[in-house]
């Protein structure tokens, strides 16, 4: 199964997700509501979930293994980076600057 389109919707708000993605496999299947979440270590994605009792949340969708979500998400983490507006970049690079004042 091959990945044939990845499509970046970028969050302006100033918390930790930073777009939404949907993503098409062989032009015949798609997966929406893939997020791209700022963490400690850098971006990273999560699968879209769904409620299940109470404060659980279980994938609907998700990889079988660690090589499948590797590929999934190098070419989701490619395409936010590509695709990134200029404001979004200026955004970041704000919010990295405060970051370090702070710390110092």
């Amino acid at each position: 199964m091959n990945i044939t389109d990845v499509r970046v919707r970028y969050i302006a708000n100033q918390n930790k997700m930073k777009a939404v993605v949907s993503v098409t496999f062989d032009d015949m299947f798609v997966v929406h509501d893939i997020k791209v979440i700022e963490g400690q270590n850098g971006v990273f994605i999560a699968m879209p979930s769904r409620r299940v009792g109470e404060g659980d949340f279980r994938d609907i969708a998700h990889p079988i293994n660690a090589a499948a979500r590797a590929i999934l998400q190098d070419a989701i983490l490619k395409a936010y980076e590509e695709s990134k507006p200029e404001e979004f970049e200026a955004t970041e690079e704000a919010e990295a600057t405060e970051e370090v004042v702070e710390e110092e």
